[in-house]
């Protein structure tokens, strides 16, 4: 079994490194982020970070790698306020890992893709047309993250588009029947089947602490 230290860590070569702590976190979501330029050019990039904040009010957030470049995307969030988050599924997997690819902030990776632009209800940044999810997104806050000066990106759902098909009694969106994506490290691409669902769980009586809550 491989062994790494602190300080082995330090030492690897500086790509392996970076798919070894990319892929040790586990399974990612995979999604495209949708937004538009001030002068009306459409952005969209890949994003494996997306995660839930809350649920009321519905917040997710995401990070941001450090800003000593430039970065299309939080440029044009900082500008607009809006912007959309489109999961990554079976059939566009290729042109959606294409726009990592550092493309200058006028030309949109929507012209470089076959991926299309889906405007909805006057909302100012693109969805990706046929994602089977759709969230229209408004900026909340940000947070620095002093040790490697990456940002939290924390926005509040506007609006949630889904197919009814996707949506169980329960409020339960099943990804699986739509062919979402998870990212594996930096360019791992898996197409999940769900398993099970489980009960929400509680303690066992024999162990419960009679001041648990």
């Amino acid at each position: 079994m491989a062994e790494y230290s602190q300080e082995d860590l330090k030492q690897l070569e500086h790509l392996f490194k970076i798919n070894l702590i990319n892929s040790c976190s586990g399974y990612k979501s995979a999604n495209l982020i949708g937004t538009k330029s001030s002068d009306g050019i459409s952005n969209l990039a890949v994003f494996s970070s997306v995660t839930h904040v809350g649920s009321d009010p519905a917040l997710l957030g995401f990070f941001m790698r450090p800003t000593t470049v430039m970065r299309n995307t939080y440029q044009n969030i900082k500008t607009s306020k809006q912007y959309t988050i489109n999961p990554i599924f079976e059939e566009i997997i290729e042109d959606a890992h294409h726009t990592s690819a550092k493309y200058d902030g006028g030309i949109s990776e929507f012209d470089v893709t076959k991926l299309e632009e889906d405007y909805k209800d006057q909302f100012l940044a693109p969805f990706v047309k046929n994602a089977p999810l759709q969230l229209a997104m408004q900026f909340v806050e940000e947070y620095p993250i002093k040790a490697n000066n990456t940002i939290l990106i924390i926005g509040e759902i506007k609006k949630l588009y889904v197919p009814d098909s996707l949506i169980e009694q329960d409020g339960f969106i099943n990804l699986a029947k739509a062919k979402v994506a998870a990212i594996n490290g930096l360019d791992g691409y898996s197409i999940p089947n769900l398993k099970t669902r489980l009960d929400y769980q509680r303690p066992k009586p024999q162990f419960k602490n009679s001041d648990a809550t």
